[in-house]
């Protein structure tokens, strides 16, 4: 193991991981005012809705939140270097409740299209919940198999999915566009859909990126400037 210095290179790497959990922790307060404040009023409108569907509704949503909690936690450092069982422990509890959201989510919107709802929003709701799966299950296959990089990089993958739900309400609610119809929130939605993983891979980047030049600060050597491609070459002339 590497003995880099704590107040050096360890707090710049780990300081953009917390600005964007704190920029996920405002997603999650503004998604808990604007759209689920109705939680604390029973008289809201918008229970009459939700009569329809509430039998899936309720435990899609209990553990969508249990797994958006606890993704958080899984790219903790300090919780897998000092706790390595109940890293574990919650990131089984995360696949149980990725497993348990997913597919309930297409089944709520199914049930939706009785109050209105097109077809084309269950499909969208079944190819992200397709998209959840397929990266917690291969996240969890990783694991199991001790690929431990591969299951860092299909966690952060599953993770990107699950703030989908967080994205779209946060865009469509600060543009005004949440007023437009079923269409623009499609549209919004497929797109936080779409860039989910591409984003996911671009955290990993900017991660290992940062890490690399933690890593030469620890050894004296001069930082990387240049791509893949350079580092590579610099690393072929060292060895001949």
């Amino acid at each position: 193991m590497s003995t880099v210095p704590q107040s050096g290179s360890g707090a710049s790497r780990l300081r953009p991981k917390y600005l964007l959990f704190a920029f996920i922790g405002l997603m999650i307060a503004y998604v808990l005012y604007h759209n689920e404040s109705f939680l604390l009023d029973s008289a809201d409108p918008v229970w009459k809705h939700y009569a329809l569907i509430k039998i899936s509704l309720l435990p899609h949503g209990i553990a969508g939140a249990i797994a958006l909690f606890l993704g958080i936690s899984q790219f903790s450092t300090r919780l897998r270097a000092r706790h390595v069982a109940v890293h574990r422990m919650l990131g089984r509890i995360y696949v149980c409740a990725v497993a348990i959201a997913a597919p309930l989510g297409v089944l709520t919107q199914y049930l939706d299209e009785l109050n209105g709802d097109p077809r084309s929003f269950t499909v969208l709701a079944a190819v992200d919940a397709s998209l959840w799966l397929l990266a917690t299950g291969v996240a969890f296959w990783c694991i199991r198999n001790r690929r431990i990089e591969q299951h860092r990089q299909w966690m952060t993958r599953s993770f990107a999915v699950a703030l989908v739900f967080l994205e779209g309400r946060v865009i469509l609610g600060l543009s005004g566009w949440e007023d437009l119809g079923v269409a623009v929130a499609e549209t919004v939605i497929w797109t936080c859909i779409a860039f989910a993983y591409p984003l996911a891979d671009l955290v990993l980047l900017i991660d290992e990126r940062l890490r690399a030049r933690a890593a030469d600060r620890a050894r004296g050597a001069p930082p990387r400037s240049g791509g893949p491609g350079q580092g590579a070459a610099a690393g072929a002339q060292a060895d001949d």
